[in-house]
């Protein structure tokens, strides 16, 4: 009996360790208002994405919700806006995965929204799935899409500066290992998956420290952030399903609830006093080292020439983009040096944030069309 109590209570200690130094999360303790401000989140439909833009409801700004699925809109409607007591929820369809998606989204939210304060990089893919593109798929979804979403949304950003644009990483980064000369084929088996994910995740880290290069003194931040381990489907999506409900309890008791995981975008969102950090990664609320593959200034600078090329914004000898007829053409138009026509002009600067919510009804908008969205029950 007292062999008994001993091992239970060693194994109760452990746990404790465990979960005071990995799965509780530092909370983000900066609650200043956000009225009359917007903030887009990618990927808010589910887990760390949908805590995130709960948080930032909650704090008054205006939140648009952009994600795949018109389905989800009902849920989403229904949740944030009674938990937050903020009716300013806007839905708008976006798929990283294509780059077609990422420019309409980028034109509809130019039309409709004056102002842009916070860009968070949440969405993301841990396997490409039964999905075979000729692209490397967790590259695009977890990167170029959001790198062209950025480009795209940049002048709108500088705009209202003082802004923030905050892309979720991983502590996988450090095993990653960009090969310039591989970087966008076709990943195919769950080992291929597994390194492209790293390897899309340090892109991330990458991509944010060449970002702070390319924005220094314009009033826009931006940081990397870790969320932890998190209990979400991604830890789930290499693992066979019949194990599935045996992990389930276990990841409940040893991994952070996605509330947790929002924590760290929401600091580096929201922290005033950060801004000098600005291109840094962070975990647990604070700024962490890197390896050095993940502040290699050269390779940040060749990730960034390649990445405007895999997301059509430039033309070179390799890595053409693989989609929207339009892009592979020196003559097409770029939604960066010719704005659609009916675009506001974003050089002016952002009208100030409101003294007061105007709370109208949550929207749902597909390309430049607005409409109610009814619940159905």
């Amino acid at each position: 009996m007292e062999a008994l109590l001993l091992g239970a209570g060693l194994l109760l200690g452990f746990y404790v360790l465990i979960y005071y130094n990995l799965v509780k999360a530092p909370p983000c303790g900066c609650l200043a208002s956000l009225r009359g401000r917007t903030a887009v989140v990618t990927g808010a439909n589910s887990g760390i994405g949908k805590m995130t833009a709960l948080e930032l409801a909650r704090r008054g700004a205006r939140v648009v919700l952009a994600c795949q699925g018109r389905w989800l809109v009902t849920s989403l409607a229904l949740t944030i806006p009674q938990e937050s007591g903020n009716n300013e929820i806007i839905f708008m369809a976006l798929d990283l995965a294509s780059l077609t998606s990422v420019r309409a989204f980028a034109t509809a939210f130019l039309r409709s929204e004056p102002r842009l304060d916070i860009l968070i990089h949440n969405a993301g893919i841990s396997s490409c799935g039964r999905t075979r593109e000729p692209f490397n798929l967790l590259l695009r979804v977890n990167h170029i899409g959001p790198f062209l979403l950025t480009q795209l949304l940049l002048a709108q950003l500088k705009a209202c500066a003082p802004s923030r644009v905050v892309v979720v990483s991983s502590a996988a980064h450090r095993r990653g290992h960009l090969d310039f000369t591989r970087l966008n084929l076709p990943v195919v088996g769950w080992q291929q998956e597994l390194r492209a994910y790293a390897d899309s995740k340090l892109a991330n880290v990458l991509f944010v420290r060449e970002l702070a290069t390319q924005l220094e003194g314009t009033g826009i931040t931006c940081y990397a952030a870790h969320p932890g381990p998190v209990n979400s489907e991604l830890f789930l999506r290499h693992v066979p399903g019949w194990l599935h409900p045996l992990l389930r309890p276990l990841a409940w008791l040893v991994l952070r609830a996605p509330r947790g995981g929002a924590q760290t975008p929401l600091y580096c969102a929201l922290q005033e006093g950060i801004e000098p950090l600005s291109g840094r990664y962070f975990a647990n609320c604070r700024v962490e080292e890197v390896p050095p593959a993940a502040r290699d200034d050269r390779a940040a600078h060749r990730l960034w020439e390649v990445s405007k090329r895999l997301a059509g914004l430039g033309h070179g000898e390799e890595d053409e983009p693989d989609e929207d007829p339009q892009l592979e053409h020196p003559q097409a138009p770029s939604s960066l040096s010719s704005p659609h026509p009916e675009k506001p002009t974003v050089s002016e600067p952002c009208p100030g944030p409101q003294s007061s919510l105007d709370l109208p009804k949550v929207m749902c908008r597909s390309q430049s069309k607005a409409e109610p969205i009814t619940p159905a029950f």
